[in-house]
């Protein structure tokens, strides 16, 4: 789909509630991945795969490093249809043990003049055994697939680890690589549990139970020296990788800001890659980087991989330029690449440090 397609398409989506227009879509993607012909057709379309984007990472080939982040396909139900999309890995989630409707609407809303979102949704979704039943469906799909996991709001900060243990067992045989997600702001004490003691028995736990990659996804209103003393905990104890990061609780960015919930996309840009490139410089080539928030262009994208990211994500700009956006990344990294005389995309990874 050309961005003047969808631009046109875009005019009636924003008409909608944006939790409707979601839903929308998402009926689209759904009969998308039951129509073989017509994915195909899209995806040859959409899709880059290139000998100088892939990698082998978690045991399994990434054809190009920018995925779809988590939340967009909370349940696990567009992923046969993610890869027309042009994206070379999908992330769904994020779920809880138990199915929980999440907070009270409206709880989804457009930033537009500042191409960002503003979510208080609160991990509602349909819990652990319909993601289980979604993923087990998959049989020769072979398609990198996080899985971004956390707890259901009823439950106690006290009883946490264990609904992160039942998810963990749950899907420790389930697609490529866990998130442990612990940094979302629309569930009440959840960002508390960002500390070493937690993190340190959550992953002690993890690995008694697989060696699935399992990552830490961190919020980016730390400070940096406290990310990085965390991050640290956590690849000690046995985490594979860092996802940077979660939306953002810093209303100060906008005054259309509402006072709840996390914001998302281009405001959360420079927030975003500031924290990630401290984490860059402290753990590249110790561990997998993946960077997300505010990226919407080939050269952001570039940005994130020579501050150490191997993978990217997005998906608030997904929203407002649409899926051509992932080709056009992709391509722009192919070109990037060469211009500045890598032959690979593990030559750039870390550059800003190398």
């Amino acid at each position: 789909m050309s961005l003047f397609a969808y631009e046109n398409i875009k005019k009636i989506l924003f008409k909608l509630d944006p939790e409707c227009a979601h839903t929308l879509v998402g009926f689209g993607l759904r009969a998308l991945g039951g129509c073989t012909p017509l994915m195909r057709c899209i995806k040859e379309k959409n899709f880059v795969s290139h000998p100088i984007l892939t990698q082998e990472l978690f045991g399994q080939t990434f054809s190009n490093p920018v995925g779809l982040g988590a939340g967009f396909d909370k349940n696990g139900e567009y992923i046969l249809a993610t890869p027309a999309l042009g994206f070379g890995f999908t992330e769904i989630g994020t779920v809880t043990p138990k199915p929980q409707e999440g907070n009270s609407k409206p709880r989804l809303f457009r930033l537009i003049e500042e191409q960002s979102i503003q979510n208080a949704m609160g991990f509602n979704n349909k819990g652990s055994y319909y993601m289980l039943r979604k993923l087990k469906k998959l049989y020769f799909f072979d398609y990198p697939i996080g899985i971004n996991i956390g707890k259901n709001k009823i439950t106690p900060e006290s009883e946490a680890l264990s609904d992160y243990e039942t998810l963990i067992r749950a899907f420790k045989d389930e697609g490529s690589y866990i998130v442990i997600n612990i940094s979302s702001p629309n569930t009440p004490g959840l960002r508390d549990l960002q500390n070493e003691a937690f993190i340190t028995a959550l992953f002690t736990m993890a690995r008694g139970i697989t060696q699935k990659p399992i990552l830490l996804k961190i919020a980016p209103d730390m400070e940096a020296k406290d990310a990085i003393s965390l991050c640290k905990v956590a690849i000690e104890a046995g985490a594979s990788g860092i996802i940077a990061t979660n939306t953002t609780i810093d209303y100060s960015l906008t005054p259309n800001a509402k006072d709840f919930g996390g914001i998302s996309g281009a405001l959360l840009k420079e927030k975003s890659y500031e924290l990630f490139r401290a984490l860059g410089k402290e753990f590249y080539g110790k561990t997998i980087l993946i960077s997300v928030g505010g990226i919407d262009s080939a050269e952001e994208a570039y940005r994130r991989v020579k501050a150490g990211a191997s993978l990217v994500q997005l998906y608030s700009s997904l929203i407002y330029k649409g899926p051509a956006l992932t080709s056009q990344i992709n391509r722009g990294l192919i070109h990037s690449l060469k211009a500045d005389g890598y032959a690979h995309i593990s030559e750039a990874v870390g550059a800003d440090w190398k």
